[in-house]
């Protein structure tokens, strides 16, 4: 039963260090910052996510547990409700999203 505790624990770690990685990637290559926010987002709940169901897995049923799943807990609340404020507050502060590269748009 250890064994297959070390298994599931090690692959849910992976994955989310897997889509912290892709979530690195999306921040570099995307164009602007409100598609910047989805990669972002991804890594803060995916990634995170995963990577405390992992360490919860290993951790077995204890105190431990129970204090990363009040973080996770705080992390799907959080993340999402921050990647919304920040787009907003650009929103707001006249941040244009870019909707086509230059040479695809038609209008001049």
């Amino acid at each position: 039963m250890e064994l297959v505790a070390d298994i599931v624990s090690w692959a849910l770690l992976g994955a989310g260090s897997v889509f912290i990685v892709i979530g690195g990637i999306g921040l570099l290559r995307m164009p602007d910052f409100f598609t910047r926010l989805h990669p972002a987002g991804i890594t803060d709940t995916m990634g995170a996510g995963l990577i405390l169901l992992g360490l919860i897995v290993q951790a077995g049923f204890s105190l431990v547990s129970l204090k990363l799943l009040l973080i996770m807990a705080f992390l799907f609340i959080t993340s999402p409700t921050t990647t919304h404020t920040t787009a907003r507050a650009a929103l707001a502060a006249g941040l244009k999203p870019l909707l086509a590269p230059e040479a695809d748009r038609k209008d001049g």
